[in-house]
């Protein structure tokens, strides 16, 4: 590391103040007491003897002291200072937005949005899941496709999850290839062409202006509008594919939607797109919703996410997320997919955008942008300059024989970013921020000037005509009164840090601190164009530099690339960098992925993408990688061994003794170690994988590096890499600086990711400097480890490691209790509801059981409480074993209890109402109460519906 990193220390005006002591819960003093109940004298004493020596790091990190909250916003703001945010026209799927104040302050910037979890216990997340069915709303509505998900992770990776899911339904004995528009997104061809290749399709690009080339094709995807902003008649190139046995897919910008006819009224299959330009920053490429919808008869190969809608134990209306809720965890090397996260908390923002302007509003947004786009049109055409196409949206693209080069720095002159499309063409994007100033100063640029009225450009055969959002909901809330009370409730509804700990076993629910959060709506960060010049980005890729220098120092690994927008993208980014690494050496045939039957449900998922080929290696009685079967599949595969994938410490929550044994022996055979970065957050500053034996990692930044989960996504996966990876790195079309000229393409739409959520970690890191991010580790073994002792003689602590001891996260198994009681871990996690707590994560990865992760965040008293209330189920459930509480109508079988259901004159349950509510005393001053009691998940997958119902649906 270099002496800069980190920048500016303390100074007269901002004391070293040690942020550590605020990120991390308990006091040094509980820390005590903690580490007295588990039986060592100090944490040292602990870490020796929970974390095998053998992967013990020699040397601390080699990272900056850390700054104060204060001296590291002062830095953060010197590195924004150092971005030009200049008006950009430039498009290419990314466009100026206005996030409505109410939206900005009571979502994006508010902790009960963005620290709730994935909604996987609907009880408590009934406000996410209505706002995700709004979303859902939208989609079907505006694209006119029935089925719509919640949501995908940007425009390319939809794209190329269109493309498998189109090959998969194919019913042709030769499905053929995957045939492209010339005239899509340059980063979304690039994506798919990416995940093609693993994947053995072929990718074909053409002109399909004029109808479909000869060839043999299973899908085909068209841009609406394209990317040099043609609008045309999707109708007859669908009816072709379709003649063809090939599935449409359709890449549609939404705002154009309320214009334009629908893809669905076309005959498109599959519609994709991003909702980023409904109200979501820039943000230099990221997070942004992206999108899918489907029609009849292939909603249940949908990727991803889909809300759906059920009903409650008392028959009331609730939501669920339906279908393919965890897919790739249950399915694993059978997923079709390994998409595990979403983009969440983005696309409440993009679904409330709506909500806020109602389809009046977005209409009128939709007509002043096109207004602004028609009047730049008619001033060039007034003044000389041939506009390409006649029929266009929002972007004009103007031939100017030689010039481009001049007028775009001519409109840089003005403020304003325009795109160079060669020597001799220059696009123009405008959107909902164009101003008639911007419009005069484009045409300066081009040397014309304006032209006064200008004709529409949207033929009248393709003009909408079916009318979209029309339940109540987009019509409601007009007043921000109205708005901010409609966003109150949702959030009212649903479990998130802000209320109380989340202690999900593998997720890391860690603090997202205010300062770590607050740079992200700066202008200078979140109102960058991803493809705006270099020079106008220096301070995001100073940003980006010192982020993945620090992350390679934690880890060990040589280089580090952002890229990945999630940990699945992640993996599957490692498992291509293997892929290529072999192909280099002349190994193409080495294909073979081995996984412990203890790892994360992803990583079959995600080898399979990766184009190899799943070979499972079990586990002892221990939860350990089982050696001798290891050496087993290893002498039985030989030379066609590329990887293996090991989450460390395992899965199952333990250190495993011999990870560097396995990493050698993988090696030996010739083939590559991926460690799942899952569980760094026991890992950092104690240990490195790249030290220890890994080639590769990828980091979930929205866990140990405390990126919110909003919900279920943003998250950025980034991947570390040994030297001689490096050159298999992702890489991007349209930024040369983003990866190496050798990589195996981009993994993400954008060149650096979800580049505007990482000042998050940056701060994170440099706040907690070298000894906190130990310190960090540290208690979060810490507070494992009094959790298991505290629940161990009431429910058994399934698998230790060296001492008794565990990681960061315990399993508590309910398995012997379930079958002498009847009640299961699902009643466990219901219950926990009444007292005021998300579950920790159930059945996973061993059915019957919870995976508890407290972290280092949350202190001793919650922790107590926590482990409190966990006892006090235990005695309930002695009550079921001893006849005191009848098997099948007691407070667990029940749990949770609503309001209505306590204040029902119809009580008949042999328990009290008291029991069922307030089964300890603080929860009377203090109480959570969910809005639904449990949910039918049977129901709801056999009656899908995926938009918001009929308001009839909520008549009693």
């Amino acid at each position: 590391m270099t002496a800069q990193f980190f920048a500016p220390v303390a100074s007269p005006q901002h004391p070293r103040t040690v942020f550590a002591d605020r990120h991390i819960g308990p006091s040094p003093d509980e820390h005590a007491r903690m580490l007295a109940a588990i039986g060592y004298s100090g944490a040292e004493a602990l870490i020796d003897a929970a974390v095998p020596a053998a992967i013990r790091t020699a040397r601390p990190l080699d990272l900056p002291p850390a700054l104060s909250e204060a001296a590291a916003l002062d830095r953060l703001r010197e590195l924004a200072s150092r971005n030009t945010v200049l008006t950009s026209m430039i498009g290419l799927g990314y466009h100026g937005t206005i996030t409505p104040g109410v939206i900005m302050r009571n979502v994006l910037e508010n902790p009960g949005w963005y620290t709730a979890y994935t909604p996987y216990q609907p009880e408590i997340s009934q406000g996410r899941l209505e706002a995700l069915l709004n979303f859902q709303t939208v989609i079907a509505d505006l694209t006119g496709l029935p089925v719509a998900n919640a949501s995908m992770l940007d425009e390319g990776t939809a794209a190329a999850e269109a493309m498998a899911l189109a090959h998969r339904v194919s019913k042709r004995r030769e499905p053929g290839a995957f045939l492209v528009d010339a005239d899509a997104l340059p980063q979304t061809i690039e994506v798919i062409r990416t995940r093609a290749v693993p994947l053995g399709i072929e990718v074909v690009t053409a002109d399909l202006s004029g109808g479909l080339p000869d060839g043999d094709f299973f899908g085909v995807l068209l841009q609406y509008p394209g990317a040099s902003g043609a609008v045309r008649d999707l109708e007859p190139v669908i009816a072709q594919a379709h003649e063809r046995g090939a599935k449409a897919v359709v890449a549609a910008d939404l705002l154009a939607l309320t214009l334009l006819r629908p893809p669905g009224e076309s005959g498109a299959d599959i519609a994709v797109g991003s909702a980023q330009r409904f109200g979501v920053p820039y943000g230099f490429g990221g997070p942004h919703a992206g999108y899918m919808a489907v029609g009849e008869g292939i909603q249940r190969q949908l990727p991803g996410r889909l809300v759906g809608v059920s009903v409650d134990a008392d028959g009331a209306t609730a939501y669920r997320l339906a279908l393919q809720t965890r897919e790739q965890h249950i399915r694993r090397e059978k997923a079709t997919s390994n998409i595990c996260t979403a983009q969440v908390l983005l696309a409440v923002m993009a679904s409330m955008y709506a909500v806020y302007h109602g389809p009046e509003g977005l209409a009128a947004i939709a007509q002043r942008t096109h207004r602004r786009a028609a009047e730049i049109a008619a001033g060039l055409r007034a003044g000389g300059v041939e506009v390409v196409h006649g029929a266009f949206f929002d972007t004009v693209l103007a031939r100017v024989p030689g010039r481009a080069a001049e007028v775009v720095a001519a409109a840089r002159e003005h403020g304003i970013n325009l795109r160079q499309d060669g020597p001799d063409r220059v696009g123009v994007a405008c959107d909902e921020t164009t101003l008639p100033e911007h419009v005069t100063a484009v045409l300066e640029a081009f040397g014309v000037a304006p032209a006064g009225d200008a004709a529409e450009a949207i033929p009248g055969a393709l003009r909408r005509e079916s009318p979209y959002l029309t339940h109540p909901v987009f019509h409601a809330h007009r007043s921000e009164t109205a708005m901010l009370r409609y966003l109150r409730r949702l959030q009212d509804k649903d479990i998130a840090l802000d209320r109380s700990m989340i202690p999900l076993g593998s997720c890391t629910m860690k603090l997202n601190a205010t300062a770590e959060m607050e740079p992200i709506t700066w202008p200078q960060f979140a109102n960058i164009h991803p493809f705006a010049p270099i020079d106008q980005a220096a301070g995001y890729v100073e940003l980006i530099g010192e982020l993945e220098g620090a992350l390679a120092e934690i880890t060990g690994y040589a280089k580090v690339s952002v890229q990945p927008n999630a940990g699945s993208q992640g993996e599957l980014a490692g498992l291509l960098a293997i892929r290529g690494y072999h192909a280099s050496r002349g190994e193409e045939h080495r294909d073979i992925c081995l996984i412990p039957s203890s790892a994360h449900g992803t990583n079959a998922a995600s080898a399979v993408m990766a184009g190899m080929r799943v070979v499972v290696v079990k586990c002892d009685e221990g939860g350990n990688i089982d050696v001798d079967d290891l050496h087993a599949k290893i002498a039985k595969h030989g030379d066609r061994l590329a990887a293996i994938m090991v989450t460390y410490p395992s899965t199952h929550g333990v250190f495993e003794e011999t990870i560097t044994d396995v990493c050698a022996a993988v090696h030996e055979a010739g083939g590559q170690v991926y460690v799942d970065g899952a569980n760094l957050n026991a890992l950092v500053g104690l240990a490195r994988p790249g030290e220890f034996g890994s080639d590769v990692s990828h980091l979930n930044l929205h866990k140990t590096f405390c990126i919110p989960h909003g919900g279920g996504g943003p998250g950025v996966g980034p991947i570390g890499v040994r030297e001689h990876l490096v050159p298999f790195l992702p890489n991007h079309p349209l930024r040369p600086e983003a990866g190496p000229g050798t990589g195996v393409g981009p993994i993400s739409a954008a060149p650096w990711g979800s580049a505007g959520i990482l000042p998050i970690s940056w701060a994170y890191i440099a706040m907690m400097g070298p000894d906190g991010l130990r310190a960090a580790t540290e208690g979060a073994i810490i507070a494992a480890n009094y959790l298991a002792a505290r629940l161990a003689p009431h429910y058994p602590v399934l698998y230790t490691g060296r001492n008794g001891l565990v990681a960061h996260e315990c399993i508590a198994d309910l398995r012997k209790i379930t079958k002498e009681t009847g009640i299961t871990a699902e009643d466990v996690a219901k219950r926990l509801i009444d007292y005021g707590f998300h579950a920790p994560t159930l059945a996973f990865p061993v059915a019957g059981t919870l995976m508890i992760e407290p972290t280092e965040s949350e202190d001793l008293a919650e922790i107590d409480r926590f482990c409190d209330a966990m006892i006090e189920i235990r005695r309930e459930i002695q009550r079921v074993a001893d006849g005191g509480y009848d098997r099948e109508d007691n407070p667990l079988k029940n749990a949770p209890h609503t309001t209505a259901c306590l204040l029902s004159e119809d009580w008949k349950h042999p328990y009290t109402r008291d029991e069922a509510a307030y089964p300890v005393p603080s929860l009377r001053e203090n109480k959570y109460w969910p809005p639904v009691r449990r949910v039918d998940q049977a129901y709801g997958d056999r009656n899908l519906v995926c938009s918001c119902p009929p308001p009839e649906a909520f008549e009693d």
